[in-house]
């Protein structure tokens, strides 16, 4: 990294140099000791994320972030009810099974994104992903996964700037049923 690097890009310096007190301040404390240590180590931290991060034009959407945040609030409330209630009420029957989606998001903090949130849908987490594919797996197949899968995509790609229209060379998902977990092989015993 450069002095370049620094003067080139003042926003994101001041944002991670922000991050850092943060985080150091949240660490130690409001000691105004402390900042003899810590304003070097907040520093250095901050060149060290530059050197191995190097800033780069986002596209993120400011409204479309404040819209995601109550629809994220809403899903994390509704799969938590939805989990609880299949717990606690034994008459609402499962079937679980697994969903492969193609993930529709090019840019790798979108997909990042959509990845960790897949699991605030209603009885749904992210099992497994493998290129464009991710396998979602679901308490009840029989819900509308698809459908949800395919709101968050929306939601995510209106945040990174992205078009989160479907590909056409390729099908958005297919079911399975779950797949058991593999047992290990155990050695053979040989008293």
């Amino acid at each position: 990294m450069h002095l370049q690097t620094v003067f080139a890009h003042p926003r994101a310096v001041l944002i991670r140099t922000a991050g850092f007190a943060l985080v150091w301040l949240v660490l130690v404390g409001p000691d105004p000791a402390s900042w003899i240590v810590g304003g070097p180590f907040v520093i250095a931290a901050t060149l060290a994320s530059l050197r191995l991060s190097e800033p780069r034009k986002r596209n993120l959407s400011l409204p479309s972030l404040a819209r995601f945040i109550p629809y994220f609030l809403r899903e994390s409330l509704r799969g938590g009810l939805d989990v609880a209630a299949r717990v606690l009420l034994p008459r609402l029957r499962v079937q679980p099974g697994n969903q492969d989606y193609r993930i529709n998001l090019t840019s790798s903090e979108a997909r990042l994104v959509f990845i960790d949130s897949i699991s605030l849908l209603p009885g749904t987490l992210s099992a497994d992903l493998r290129g464009d594919h991710v396998t979602v797996h679901a308490l009840d197949v029989r819900t509308e996964v698809v459908g949800d899968l395919m709101t968050l995509e929306r939601h995510v790609a209106a945040i990174f700037g992205e078009s989160p229209a479907p590909r056409p060379d390729q099908t958005t998902a297919h079911r399975s049923p779950a797949r058991p977990l593999e047992q290990p092989a155990r050695p053979e015993d040989h008293s």
